[in-house]
């Protein structure tokens, strides 16, 4: 998979979110890393077309995010911080098999699907529970699990572990790290980056550096005073 930013400029509310960024992504695991208000969870929204360059291009796979932008939400999932904010339905279960209402399966493929995913994410024995009284845990592997059902190839997570305790941060971690779809993540948690096999530092809207995790984790540390 190939992702390319090209000269990226965002303006939000009259604030350059963003400036002059260039990027080519094709490493299966990046994280993206810096201080609030820096761009990053913009830069991520970027990858999906959450977010449109006000100036630029974004392409995923050759596919620009303004023109094409279905096309590239069929390659792109995407995993917010909260997943209260894409639990949308009553169970467990029925939540899975929203993601999948455009896909063209039968009921039966679609219960398949269902199935197989809350078995690999281990929430196959909360299938008929109310979505929303899962623990934080369950509730961040239930909404990466209605992003896996729909196959993407690139899976972007916004801080997916910022609402969890330690060890459910590093348990969500661990599924993130395990999938076989390219991984984007957003995340202040530096000590869960160390297997990646990239580390972007955004500052001020522009990505001040770029390398392994070795290099590029201690340079946020030191643009960080740390």
């Amino acid at each position: 998979m190939r992702i390319c930013l090209e000269d990226v400029h965002v303006r939000l509310g009259g604030r350059d979110v963003l400036r002059g960024v260039t990027l080519e992504i094709t490493e299966r695991r990046v994280a993206v890393v810096g201080a609030n208000g820096s761009g990053k969870s913009t830069l991520a929204r970027l990858l999906n077309g959450l977010v449109l360059p006000t100036s630029g291009r974004v392409l995923v796979d050759g596919l620009d995010t303004r023109r094409r932008g279905r096309d590239v939400r069929r390659r792109v999932g995407f995993v917010f911080a909260d997943p209260d904010a894409q639990i949308v339905m009553p169970t467990v279960a029925e939540d899975v098999a929203y993601s999948l209402r455009r896909s063209g399966l039968s009921k039966r493929q679609v219960a398949a699907r269902v199935a197989a995913e809350l078995e690999r994410q281990g929430l196959a024995d909360h299938a008929d529970h109310p979505a929303h009284l899962l623990s934080g845990g369950q509730k961040q592997l239930l909404a990466l699990s209605s992003v896996l059902a729909a196959d993407p190839r690139l899976v972007v997570a916004d801080e997916p572990t910022t609402l969890l305790d330690l060890r459910h941060a590093r348990a969500v971690t661990a599924r993130f790290a395990a999938l076989e779809q390219h991984v984007v993540l957003v995340t202040h948690a530096l000590d869960l980056v160390s297997g990646f096999d990239r580390v972007l530092v955004v500052d001020g809207g522009r990505v001040v550096a770029d390398d392994v995790p070795d290099v590029a984790v201690p340079a946020y540390r030191r643009l960080m005073g740390c």
